[in-house]
């Protein structure tokens, strides 16, 4: 059994050498300028907003517990003509209060339609079967942008006994309707109207920034571009609006090669998940690395006295037993500027585990020889 985890170990180390230098050994390649940059103006707005699920099967909300349910009921019953008098409580277990939220797409118009997503607010077991009444979708402005309605998506499921005892398969509180409400008004568009054309790097970088304003400039002519920061690099272009969108195609179709990211080695404190970089160096440095094993044994000796011995008594006696075993303790030696490579080898030949790795890279990290920025996330 040992032996067959040793060879899955050794295994599984080969493999995640292999993948690092795999990626580190791939060649720095041009990529589209769509990938790497986003339009200042061009974004997406967020919708809210507040509605009614009916058509549960007994998983609604227990309106004792969730008034504003009843008070939502007794609102839309009102605007139908119908008055629920104020001494009757009704108690349904068929509907349910929710909040839907939904993203606008830029330069969405009125009739298209967009997904929305449907999540309890009160105490419902579940939103299975149930079906959306007309609700508004508010921007942050107050304005009404969008109407949803539609038969819910729900990917979870809950059930119960009379006992007490329940099972629940991911979230049956919350579901989505493809297609579920329909756009009633535009979303402004902050775009510039002088022609200017703004181009916001998604992963700042001033390297980048200076070669996509070159590109540009090489493509269209000097002075097309010129970067602002890091993040931003400001073009100009035509002001006619069908040029414009002619424009913005031919910049997003150019291709740049960004610059190579700065040496990082990230940690998942929570999935034991370690990133290194390519670009990972260190200084020259000694890293040992043992463990120590204390085993502690309980046992129990009987003493019996001898065959003839009338005065003697059985007596119980424990015994402990303690064993320290350390395993050899084996050094490594990093060598000034070691590559990503050489890091790798050396650490799993000691066999050490993610978190064990983690404490080497912390260690070299306080002692000031790891020329890496250490991120623990």
């Amino acid at each position: 059994m040992k032996r067959s985890q040793a060879i899955c170990k050794t295994m599984l180390s080969a493999l995640m050498v292999s993948m690092l230098l795999i990626a580190v050994n791939q060649p720095a390649r041009a990529e589209r300028v769509k990938d790497l940059v986003s339009v200042a103006g061009v974004r997406d707005n967020q919708l809210v907003g507040y509605g009614l699920v009916v058509g549960l099967s007994g998983t609604g909300d227990q309106t004792s517990q969730a008034p504003f349910t009843i008070q939502s009921i007794r609102n839309m019953l009102t605007g139908f003509g119908i008055r629920v008098p104020d001494n009757v409580n009704p108690q349904l277990k068929n509907v349910a209060a929710v909040t839907i939220h939904a993203d606008l797409p830029a330069f969405s118009k009125p009739g298209q339609t967009i997904d929305v997503t449907v999540s309890s607010i009160g105490n419902a077991a579940s939103l299975r079967g149930g079906s959306l009444l007309m609700a508004p979708l508010m921007g942050a402005d107050g304005q009404v942008y969008a109407i949803a309605q539609g038969s819910l998506l729900v990917g979870g499921l809950g059930a119960s006994g009379n006992d007490g005892s329940r099972v629940t398969v991911n979230i049956p509180s919350a579901g989505r309707i493809p297609n579920g409400a329909t756009v009633e008004r535009a979303a402004p568009s902050v775009m510039a109207s002088n022609g200017e054309v703004m181009l916001n790097l998604n992963k700042p970088d001033f390297t980048t920034a200076r070669r996509l304003a070159e590109q540009i400039n090489t493509t269209f002519g000097p002075g097309t571009a010129s970067a602002m920061d890091a993040a931003s690099v400001k073009v100009l272009g035509p002001s006619n609006a069908d040029r414009s969108v002619t424009f913005i195609s031919m910049l997003e179709s150019l291709e740049i090669t960004p610059a190579e990211a700065g040496a990082r080695v990230v940690v998942n404190s929570r999935t034991g998940t370690i990133v290194i970089g390519g670009n990972v160096r260190v200084m020259p440095a000694a890293v040992t690395h043992g463990s120590l094993t204390v085993s502690i044994s309980e046992s129990v000796n009987v003493s019996q006295p001898g065959a003839f011995n009338r005065g003697g008594q059985t007596v119980v006696t424990p015994e402990s037993r303690i064993d320290v075993t350390e395993t050899g303790s084996r050094m490594f030696l990093l060598d000034a500027g070691v590559t990503l490579e050489e890091i790798v080898k050396a650490i799993n030949s000691v066999g050490a585990a993610p978190g064990d790795l983690v404490a080497i890279l912390e260690a070299l990290d306080q002692a000031g020889a790891l020329r890496a920025e250490l991120v623990v996330i």
